[in-house]
């Protein structure tokens, strides 16, 4: 955005200089051999428009809602493409489109479940390949060579061959001659004919997984709306699908996984992880535990997309009350690994882990220790705030942090080692100085601090 704003800046004082190509347009379209125009064309778009936007008119889903729902629930690929696609229409929002009317999806009857469903049913079937499908003893109809049960080729052999009435003399073909002149194995009789199925084989389940990623994509579209936000975040299926998907997430795939933690996040203020053991109807059986565990392996993964959002989603569950008992357990790792997050190069990864121990230091005595006596913790807060980062609010709780862990009597001999790094903060960023000098007042100022009598540098 900051490049966005230089350029136009930049374009605005330099006068003659020519615009840069337009994003989805030609290189070169901002050259000057462009017509008059399309320069006036430019001039009157707005400049929140960066390329091509297509919308839907809201009434589309009043009036098709249970046509979308019963979409979903066939099974069939055309009928399932087609409700993919209009939802991920309907349900996708610009950043800047204030649609007042826009219709909030997730309370049409049945349609959260029904795209939960499409996702189970590629969980169900995303198996080790080494299941095979074993025989099944069939004894009605024995005696007779169709029985009804898709067994018919294999009573009759590989040469034997079915007739039936009306389809043509190619109904007996076993082969079909492609465009490309490839000749591909097909049964073109009618119980064996699958169009608008399934099949179960590696083309189909790989169909059954984009369907499954479409369907979470269009999940996390609806967790962005704040109409759906109090629905999805007490529905127990939604949040057990979810929780799953990103428990799998070494085997399961990479966007459906993402497009899962997005959505848990987003609906991490108002997610209260009691809801894995109350009364509702549970499908696959989460516990508090197992959900903070899997959050757990998200902040350990090498994913940058993944930990980021893992730290951002524990800061959010922190501020309920309610999910302290199950998060606290694992405090020692959070802490650690958000200390280390700290200190990789990538300016997210650092805001994401200084705003959850941000939440984190409020909740008790107990963090706030254990943040301090976390190794290199104090060092690496301090560098933020040196270097600084470009964000300024990073920068500010990462002094509020420290604020808060001065609080506690016991870490004041931990802070003393770097009041000079404190002092020196003081007198040369005005924009912390307030934080920083209430810091040196409590390390400095305090009579029951022996070693702050000795060593301080106020009050003296």
């Amino acid at each position: 955005m900051q490049k966005r704003e230089q350029g136009k800046s930049g374009g605005s004082a330099g006068g003659g200089a020519a615009p840069p190509a337009k994003r989805g347009r030609p290189f070169g379209s901002g050259s000057s051999s462009s017509s008059a125009a399309a320069s006036a064309a430019d001039l009157a778009a707005p400049s929140t428009l960066l390329g091509p936007s297509l919308h839907v008119h809201n009434s589309f889903a009043d009036q098709n809602n249970k046509r979308i729902v019963l979409a979903l629930q066939s099974g069939l690929k055309s009928e399932l493409t087609w409700a993919l696609n209009t939802l991920t229409l309907l349900s996708f929002k610009e950043k800047d489109d204030m649609r007042k009317d826009a219709t909030p999806l997730a309370k049409i009857p049945g349609l959260l479940d029904a795209l939960l469903q499409v996702i189970d049913d590629w969980r169900d079937i995303a198996l080790p390949k080494e299941l095979a499908k074993s025989t099944r003893v069939r004894t009605l109809g024995a005696n007779s060579v169709v029985t009804g049960f898709g067994n018919e080729y294999q009573a009759l052999g590989s040469t034997g061959t079915l007739h039936r009435p009306g389809v043509g003399s190619g109904s007996t073909g076993v082969e079909s001659t492609q465009h490309n002149g490839v000749t591909k194995s097909r049964f073109t009789e009618l119980w064996h004919d699958e169009d608008g199925l399934f099949n179960l084989d590696d083309e189909g389940r790989a169909e059954k997984q984009q369907c499954a990623v479409g369907a979470s994509n269009i999940i996390r579209n609806f967790s962005f709306m704040p109409d759906n936000e109090v629905i999805m975040a007490q529905h127990r299926h939604c949040l057990e699908t979810a929780f799953q998907c990103i428990e799998d997430h070494l085997v399961e795939d990479e966007e459906l996984v993402t497009n899962a933690l997005e959505t848990i996040v987003n609906l991490a203020p108002l997610l209260d992880l009691r809801i894995f053991s109350s009364s509702k109807p549970s499908f696959i059986k989460i516990t508090e535990k197992r959900a903070v565990q899997a959050i757990m392996g998200m902040l350990e993964s090498a994913v940058k997309a993944w930990h980021c959002a893992a730290a951002e989603l524990l800061g959010r569950l922190i501020i309920n009350p309610d999910n302290e008992p199950f998060l606290l357990p694992f405090f020692p790792q959070i802490h650690k690994r958000l200390i280390d997050l700290i200190s990789m190069p990538a300016l997210d990864a650092q805001a994401a882990a200084i705003g959850a121990l941000y939440n984190l230091a409020e909740v008790n005595m107990d963090c706030r220790l254990k943040i301090a006596n976390e190794r290199w913790a104090i060092d690496r807060l301090l560098k933020v705030i040196k270097t600084p980062h470009p964000v300024p609010e990073v920068c500010r709780k990462a002094a509020m942090i420290l604020e808060s862990l001065v609080s506690e009597p016991q870490n004041r001999s931990l802070l003393l080692a770097f009041e000079n790094a404190f002092a020196e903060i003081l007198f040369t960023d005005g924009r912390y100085s307030d934080t920083f000098a209430r810091i040196l007042y409590e390390l400095t100022s305090r009579p029951n601090n022996k070693v702050a009598t000795a060593r301080g540098i106020w009050g003296m």
